[in-house]
Formats: structure tokens, sequence, C-alpha cells
């Protein structure tokens, strides 16, 4: 709600001729040059009384707390639901140190705990999935990252010769991975969608035939949204003549993971298909205000990665020892909140905001793309920089994207078309828009040459 008001406040200000037109920015620059010192860290002084400075750092915090509120109006780039205000009755939790070291599914010596909630929320997913809850084994994990950590060293422990395929357009954890686990890897080309393109797969996987593959899925791709074809990967690699035990199929569905489920008629990624694990992020589209995921997969994997630590009285299963004890209840609470229905209304309001987008960029002839069951607009580059940081865009090269996240409203997207569109007519004057058809393909091109 605070962020549909600051962009109606905006919007209201960005008609009016007498306003100038980088009035908007102050707030943001002022912030941007508030000196480093403001946040040092600084020791207690006897004769600064304690309520003293309780109260600097409470005007501190509450300050900073104002900037949020402000930035959020204006957050459009990343993948992240602020739809948060639901999570402050959790908030008394924040006096307790809860740590679900270990395996969830072991109980520890220690109570300060929150593996019942944790093994509840695990339990949903593997329905979402469609796993026997006596055939899975997963944890709550601390982001996407750890969770493609998990899922791919199952993989190598599966097969150590295996080489690591992973597209293009993939997370940056991907290589990542390669190097730290000092994996042989194949980077995948794709299509304009940013899909994986099966073909090059195929002519990499006859090229390495004789080694196993391990095989990352994106389920939404990080700038473009795209999903690959999951059954089209797994024939390619029976056309190719790998047998079941000879891949293995990681599926990173960090960004489209809440969408895709909840979408019908469209190819579903879960345990009934060939695959290993699954990873999905829970401050993405779930909101939930630390970084956290969800990994899953096959209860048969897990044990030849663990062993017992007796001092902590449970197993090591785990990437991370210590884990967020929090971040289990605020997912548990929020799936409790919206349960299937919930999720399947904001993604449907996400759809067509983010159809809604892609149209009016289309009508003011802005090269702009938006995948099928995506809500990640991609357009070209705007040529301000304080313009992308002002609305805070991601960008790669002459592309630019806008993720619409269940916080992001028709009157915030009204608010950016409308400075978009004003502020490109200065950018370019005479200029010629830059062609983006190698970027997003000839037909989402809207240049002098493709329009």
């Amino acid at each position: 709600m605070a962020a549909q008001l600051s962009a109606n406040k905006f919007n209201q200000k960005a008609i009016n001729e007498d306003e100038p037109f980088d009035y908007y920015y102050d707030h943001h620059q002022a912030m941007e040059q508030k000196k480093r010192e403001d946040f040092a860290v600084v020791e207690p002084n006897n004769e600064v009384r304690a309520v003293e400075r309780v109260d600097r750092l409470s005007k501190t915090v509450t300050e900073f707390q104002e900037h949020l509120q402000e930035r959020v109006s204006y957050f459009l780039g990343y993948p992240a639901n602020h739809n948060c205000d639901h999570y402050l009755a959790l908030s008394t939790l924040l006096q307790f140190n809860i740590n679900n070291v270990g395996d969830p599914f072991k109980e520890s010596d220690q109570g300060m705990h929150s593996k019942n909630f944790e093994v509840g929320v695990l339990n949903w997913f593997a329905r979402l999935w469609r796993i026997d809850k006596d055939e899975y084994w997963g944890y709550v994990t601390n982001g996407g990252t750890e969770g493609n950590l998990h899922g791919i060293l199952m993989g190598r422990e599966l097969l150590p010769n295996g080489i690591l395929y992973t597209s293009e357009e993939s997370h940056y954890s991907m290589s990542k991975i390669a190097r730290m686990y000092r994996m042989d890897s194949e980077t995948i080309a794709t299509l304009a969608t940013g899909e994986m393109d099966c073909n090059d797969l195929r002519d990499k996987l006859l090229t390495h035939k004789n080694r196993p593959a391990i095989i990352n899925i994106n389920i939404g791709t990080t700038f473009k949204g795209a999903i690959d074809d999951l059954d089209l990967v797994i024939q390619t690699l029976e056309d190719c003549g790998f047998s079941r035990d000879q891949y293995y199929i990681h599926c990173d569905a960090a960004i489209s993971g809440f969408v895709v489920p909840f979408v019908k008629q469209v190819p579903e990624f879960n345990f009934e298909k060939p695959i290993g694990s699954v990873s999905i992020s829970g401050h993405k589209f779930l909101g939930c205000p630390m970084p956290c995921g969800v990994l899953l997969t096959r209860k048969r994997y897990i044990d030849m990665l663990s062993r017992s630590i007796e001092y902590i009285a449970t197993v090591d299963t785990t990437i991370a020892g210590s884990r967020n004890g929090h971040s289990p209840i605020f997912l548990w609470y929020v799936l409790n909140i919206k349960g299937r229905r919930g999720l399947e209304e904001d993604v449907e309001k996400c759809l067509i905001n983010a159809r809604y987008l892609r149209d009016r960029l289309k009508k003011a002839g802005i090269s702009s793309m938006l995948n099928d069951m995506s809500i990640t607009v991609v357009f070209e580059r705007p040529l301000d920089n304080e313009f992308i940081r002002h609305w805070q865009l991601q960008c790669l090269g002459n592309m630019a994207h806008v993720v619409v996240m269940p916080h992001v409203t028709v009157e915030m997207l009204d608010c950016f078309l409308y400075d978009l569109v004003q502020k490109r007519n200065i950018w370019y004057g005479k200029l010629q828009p830059r062609c983006l058809a190698e970027d997003i393909g000839i037909c989402n091109c809207a240049c002098p040459i493709h329009a």
C-alpha cells in the first residue's frame, strides 16, 4: 500500500511542468552522499548516557527505514517481493537465537531450533513437486546459491566423472560451483528467448558421450525469465544414448518456481520426471524478509553425504552447519497465510501486469520481450545511469528488465512508463534507437530496421 501511495504521489508531481524534472532524484542522492562515517561503529563513551546513545542509534535506524520506504516505491528490476507487512506478526521471535544446526529431520540436544516448522515447509514443497514424504530429503537453505551448491554436489557425488552442462543464461553461481568443485563444465548456447538450445546441448553431449552428464535446468533464467524445456532435455539425453544412471538433472527454480506450478497448460517440473533435485528462493516471490530458499532431493541420494556429528548430536547433511532458524518459521507462516489459492492469485496478477507493461512498451515503440509464463519484461537499456539507479533496474549489455513481483502495481508501472518515455525523448533526440534483434529476437525489436 505504501508503495502504491508513493507511486501515485510521484505520478501527480511528474505531470506538473513547474517542477524540475529531476526533483525525484534528490532524496536518493542525499542518502547516497551521506558520509560513511555516519554508519561507523562507535565505541560507547562513558560521558554519554545510555539513553542518549540509544536515541542516537534509533534516529539513524529510523532515517534508514524512511530511506527504504522511499526506495521500495521504485523497486522494479530485481526479483524480490516487498509485500512484507504480514511478517511483522513474527517480530517478537527476534528476541530468540534460533539455530537449526544439522539435518532438519534429526533431533538435536539443543532445544532452540525450529525444525518442526522446517519439516512442515519441506512437506508442503514435496506435495507441490510431487514426491512422497518418505522418498524425499531437503532443508531450508540460506538462498538459491546454496540450493544450487547442494544440488550439483549431489550430482557430482553420484557421478564423480560427470561434466556439468549449464546454459549461458544460467545464474552466475553455476560457474562458481564448477570452480569450487573443480568440475569440467560445458556452457550451452541459448535461443533469443534465453532458453537452452537443445541442438547445442546434443552436440556437446555427443562430444563427451563417454562421460556422465550433470545438467542444470533453469526454471526461469536470471535475466529473461526463460524456462528451459525439461522434457526436451530429457529426450535429448535419451537420443544421445544416456541411460538414467548416466545423468543427473538439477532444477534451479529460484525465479519462476512459484509461477509455473500455478499456471495451467504449462509443462511441469517435478519428481515424477527423472530429476535429482530442485532449489527455490524464499525471499523472491514469497517475500521472506531474509534471504532463504528450499532444496529438495531424493532421499536415497543423501546417504552418501551424511555423517554423524557427536558433539551437536545430529547428522551433517547440509552445506552450512549453523542455519537460520527464523526463516523456516517465516516461510511456514506465509505459506499458511497465502495457501495455494493465494499464491495462484498472486501469480495471475503478476502475469497480467507483466503483459500490461510489455504491451505499453511496444505501443511506445520501445523494443521489449516477455516470455510465455514469465513475469520478467526485457527492454532496451536506458541511456541514463541515474534513471537506472532510481528505478533500480537490472541491466545486461543493451538490455534492462523489470521483474513484476506481487508488490509491483499498475500505478508503479504507469509512473515508470511515463518517466521512461519522457526521458527517452531527451536521450535520443533525433538519434535512432539501438537494434535489439540479436538480444531479444527480430519480432521483439522496434528499431527502424525491424519495426
